[in-house]
């Protein structure tokens, strides 16, 4: 089971960018996150082609199953 934390930011240009973490610590503290979304965002490390980062859009948890098959 493969988890990762999607993070979800609107660009200058009112597209959605998003960033992932594998293997998030958990529980999730939401506030953490928020905090963290903000750092990002202030820090303007990350540009997309649609622009900066300006606004925290929305955060998940996703969570998939993969099975592998050898087909050798």
């Amino acid at each position: 089971m493969a988890k990762t934390l999607e993070l979800q930011f609107t660009t200058e240009m009112g597209k959605t960018a998003s960033l992932t973490v594998d293997n998030p610590k958990e529980p999730i503290d939401e506030e953490v996150v928020k905090l963290s979304m903000a750092q990002i965002i202030g820090s303007q490390v990350f540009t997309t082609g649609s622009g900066k980062l300006v606004a925290a859009k929305g955060a998940r948890v996703i969570d998939r199953n993969v099975t592998e098959y050898e087909l050798a």
